[in-house]
């Protein structure tokens, strides 16, 4: 009793296709494609600016430590 067979699943197609329609069901579908492949591209991005990211603040925070002596240094 707890699972749907064949028929029922036809049944509920067959509905939801008299309900919407194909055009609109294509659009979705076509919709919901286009979204994911935006997701993806994003991040694929992502991963791809990440470790740039990375080595460029640890460019900067080199750059800000050896342009700032250290106090010990002063204070001798």
């Amino acid at each position: 009793m707890g699972s749907f067979s064949i028929w029922h699943w036809l049944v509920v197609l067959a509905i939801v296709v008299l309900l919407f329609g194909t055009k609109k069901l294509k659009n979705l579908g076509s919709d919901l494609g286009h979204a994911i492949k935006g997701f993806k591209d994003a991040v694929k991005e992502g991963e791809q600016s990440q470790p740039q990211q990375i080595t460029q603040a640890k460019t900067e925070a080199g750059a800000s430590q050896q342009a700032q002596p250290n106090k010990d240094q002063q204070a001798s």
